[in-house]
């Protein structure tokens, strides 16, 4: 079975981060930090010698205290006013940046600051957990942890394990992994 995982493990990976990401809630290190990352963070971020207004935005309660952002609250937040404004002068990013947001960022800082507006630690920052591994219906067939993994994702999807490889196949296999 672990040579079906080793083949297996990509794909299910492959197929579970191809879903809809309309569907899925918001994360903040992949959907929302690198829209402030890009549009925000040079001029309201960690650098206090290009820090504008005195508001970092990197940073939750300062975001939060200096009411740029209110959780839930998109009326009163004056990132929302900002970033959805006509007025050249009020704008943010200002003209002069020349890097405009997309209507899909404005939708996503909207949708995360009507979510909670919630920061988390860069992933870099964060120490791994190890996951639980899952109980399977195939458990004679997990030879490692990683098995157990694919097969739960197959048997979520309505899916099985292939059967092993005889000699014959798996020899072949080999000498197109080596010669190409």
């Amino acid at each position: 079975m672990s040579r079906t995982a080793l083949f297996l493990a990509p794909l299910a990976l492959f197929v579970s981060s191809a879903t809809v990401r309309g569907e899925e809630p918001l994360d903040f290190g992949r959907d929302v930090r690198p829209i402030l990352s890009a549009h925000c963070f040079h001029c309201h971020g960690p650098d206090e010698q290009d820090r504008e207004a005195e508001l970092r935005l990197d940073v939750r309660a300062s975001a939060l205290d200096s009411g740029a952002i209110v959780p839930g609250d998109l009326a009163n937040s004056e990132v929302v006013a900002r970033i959805t404004s006509q007025d050249p002068d009020v704008v943010m990013p200002p003209p002069s940046v020349k890097k405009r947001m997309t209507p899909a960022e404005i939708a996503t800082l909207k949708k995360w600051i009507n979510g909670g507006a919630e920061y988390e630690a860069h992933w870099a920052f964060v120490t791994p957990k190890k996951p639980a591994v899952p109980e399977v219906k195939h458990a004679d067939r997990v030879v490692n942890p990683i098995d157990a993994f694919v097969l739960a994702e197959l048997e979520k999807r309505g899916l099985g394990p292939s059967p092993e490889a005889d000699r014959e196949t798996l020899i072949r296999r080999v000498t197109f992994d080596l010669t190409g």
